[in-house]
């Protein structure tokens, strides 16, 4: 049945109004949590001061709590628990106003999450990618878990001069391993399986890649002469408006897959990139890899390339913390060298 153009723009004015009280009431929402996260951060205020001046402790904050809940029993999240995390949130951001614009725009959830972390360098690094991608509590559990903040870092540390000298900032970009927990593999698989079960699952893996990323092809055909040739996944980064190649393997790295991925990044930048975008980048996804035949291959290699290993599985935190700590030793072990 085809639709009179009245009905239809009828539906479309409609339509309009509907985005405008939807648009107002995410204004709304977003108002209300700004003011809420605030009224913590007052209270926090508040009792830690009181604390340090008065000497309030758990006893002062458990009355403090009853007398709420009497006085307004409608009243919610007022517990002496929540308050000591008040408490808390105040003294962990109290000295870091440039972070202050971050937790406001932030749930509660979030910054209760957030502010469990042990480092300001990685709380900042959260607040800043739920800033910039609006994720969920359940996602941002998801990355601190897998230890999203110790992969990048380990990534930037490791990252060859060829990226370094690249016209864009790569920083906070790529990681160093890439855990796809959430792949349902047949025991044992092929690459194809792999590069089949990641694009099934690709909301799941470009919430793994991180900002930025945006999904061009599967095995994307590239013709040089009369000689066809497949990227295993093509993706375009918006921020740094390049091309990037995933190549994927089952087996630890060797020198010689770096050969294919260059030939790729080659076809990429004479043939497909825009003259306007930056040359391409290509990322080598192995099951493991030993980071001094990786060091190698890279130092002799012209082409911005990553080298990274991928776990099915959760990679413990601890153990990425290690290797981090490991990386910053060795680099301050070098500037006392240097000096």
């Amino acid at each position: 049945m085809v639709k009179h153009p009245q009905s239809l723009n009828k539906e479309k004015q409609f339509s309009k109004i509907l985005q405008q009280i939807q648009q107002s009431q995410q204004r709304a929402y977003q108002h209300v949590n700004n003011l809420l996260v605030e009224m913590y951060w007052d209270i926090g205020k508040y009792i830690s001061q009181h604390v340090e001046q008065e000497g309030w402790g758990k006893g002062v904050i458990l009355e403090l709590a009853s007398y709420i809940k009497t006085r307004d029993p409608e009243l919610k999240g007022f517990g002496d628990k929540n308050l000591w995390r008040m408490k808390q949130f105040y003294e962990i951001y109290q000295e870091d106003k440039k972070l202050a614009t971050l937790w406001r725009e932030l749930s509660w959830s979030h910054n209760r999450r957030i502010m469990s972390l042990k480092t300001s360098e990685e709380r900042e690094f959260y607040l800043l990618l739920c800033n910039q991608q609006k994720y969920s509590v359940r996602e941002l559990e998801r990355l601190i878990k897998s230890g999203t903040y110790e992969r990048t870092m380990l990534a930037d540390q490791k990252s060859s001069d060829i990226i370094r000298q690249l016209p864009q900032n790569v920083e906070n970009i790529f990681k160093d391993s890439y855990i796809f927990e959430f792949l349902n593999l047949p025991t044992p698989y092929r690459e194809k399986d792999l590069q089949q079960a990641l694009i099934v699952s690709l909301k799941d893996f470009i919430l793994e890649l991180g900002i930025g990323f945006s999904f061009i092809g599967q095995e994307y055909r590239l013709q040089v002469g009369t000689d066809d040739f497949f990227v295993d996944l093509l993706f375009f980064h918006r921020q740094l408006q390049c091309l990037v190649a995933f190549e994927l393997k089952n087996d630890k790295f060797k020198p010689d897959h770096l050969g294919q991925l260059e030939f790729y990044l080659e076809a990429l930048d004479r043939d497909v990139k825009f003259d306007f975008e930056n040359p391409s980048i290509g990322i080598l996804l192995c099951r493991e890899k030993n980071d001094e035949v990786v060091k190698y291959a890279l130092n002799r290699s012209l082409s911005p390339a990553i080298i990274a290993d991928y776990e099915t599985k959760l990679i413990p935190k601890q153990l990425l913390q290690k290797k981090l700590n490991e990386i910053y030793a060795l680099l301050e072990g070098q500037k006392g060298e240097d000096a």
